[in-house]
């Protein structure tokens, strides 16, 4: 009787060895393309719903890949949307995609390798940190419009001119 309770106790027990498989699960995303040009800042967002869980180190699914249709961003004015998708060629490509993949814990927040293709380039970033809080997994990407060989919008003869630098703040919403 003993031996059958150990057994069971014993059994039953996991593995100590292994990592917990840690799940997150995404149910929004909502992208910020900010920048500086000679008349002030600008905000372009694109946000979309998305149903997907990514396992934290397991090899189970330990991937997010998600297409971001360029055509979606807003940047509050018109001129200024119309401008941003003339700038990434949105006709030519109207989708970028993001590849988060081996995702691990690092501390609170996580460590990744990134791959960001917008119009025909591919940015590689390894050890990339998201940060982690109660509701949402956050990353900041800070790129040139050169980095993808895009050239900053010029406008009015050159009196508004975009600055080459902008960032890119993602955030994956968890249920």
């Amino acid at each position: 009787m003993m031996g059958l309770a150990i057994f069971f106790l014993l059994g039953s027990a996991k593995p100590t060895f292994f990592p917990e498989d840690n799940a997150v699960v995404i149910n929004k995303i909502k992208i910020e393309i900010t920048g500086l040009s000679t008349v002030g800042k600008y905000n372009c967002s694109n946000t979309f719903n998305i149903k997907d869980t990514v396992y934290v180190n397991c090899a189970k699914k330990n991937t997010f890949n998600t297409d971001i249709k360029m055509s979606n961003f807003d940047c509050g004015n018109k001129i200024m949307t119309k401008d941003l998708q003339g700038t990434v060629k949105v006709k030519k490509f109207p989708n970028s995609t993001v590849s988060i993949t081996d995702i691990k814990k690092d501390g609170k927040n996580y460590k990744c390798k990134l791959n960001f293709y917008i119009t025909d380039k591919t940015l590689k970033y390894k050890d990339f940190i998201l940060y982690n809080s109660d509701d949402k997994i956050q990353g900041t990407l800070n790129l040139k419009f050169s980095d993808i060989e895009l050239e900053a919008p010029v406008k009015m003869a050159g009196l508004i001119k975009v600055k080459d630098d902008i960032i890119i703040n993602f955030s994956l919403y968890k249920n």
